[in-house]
């Protein structure tokens, strides 16, 4: 399965792409979509989503994954960042993508161990478990955890589905 990670921005969002087959996961891209700060916003947005809708053109996913938003101090600044996670789900949705979303404590205890984990710390983390990642942008970094955290979660929710299938009576025959 090829998995899109994506972490919102109105200046930069992050994407990158891994497979999943069984336990192994590879490297497949990762970069940043990027706004020029000084367009007006509605323009921005445009050239998110059309960045984003080259980016799943280009990479042909199977499913996203969102990291969801964290409240900053500036009510102004949540507010445009909200606006960008928007474009975000909508991209993957007219892609046909079913979209996952995690919470940050949730994609750093995936990949990190530990919800309170620094930036720096899931960059090499992510370095460690997709060695053919590189040094990528940070922006970057966080998509590809993000798309790693969907790809442990998904990966137990298959073996749990799995399990319960086996354990089920078999039902009655008419």
């Amino acid at each position: 399965m090829r998995l899109l990670g994506l972490d919102p921005g109105l200046q930069r969002t992050g994407w990158g792409v891994i497979e999943a087959r069984a336990h192994v996961l590879r490297f497949v891209a990762a970069g940043v979509v990027a706004t020029n700060p000084g367009d007006d916003l509605a323009l921005r947005l445009d050239a998110l989503y059309r960045g984003l809708q080259a980016v799943v053109a280009g990479q042909a996913p199977d499913a996203a994954a969102v990291e969801e938003t964290v409240i900053n101090r500036n009510p102004g600044s949540s507010l445009k960042l909200g606006q960008a996670r928007g474009v975000v789900l909508l991209a993957a949705a007219h892609a046909g993508l079913k979209v996952t979303e995690y919470a940050s404590k949730t994609v750093k205890r995936a990949v990190v161990g530990t919800g309170a984990a620094d930036k720096r710390q899931v960059a090499m983390m992510v370095r460690m478990l997709l060695p053919a990642s590189g040094r990528v942008a940070g922006d970057a970094a966080d998509a590809l955890a993000v798309a790693l955290c969907h790809a442990h979660h998904q990966a137990s929710r298959d073996r749990l589905a799995a399990a319960l299938a086996a354990v089920r009576p078999a039902e009655p025959r008419a």
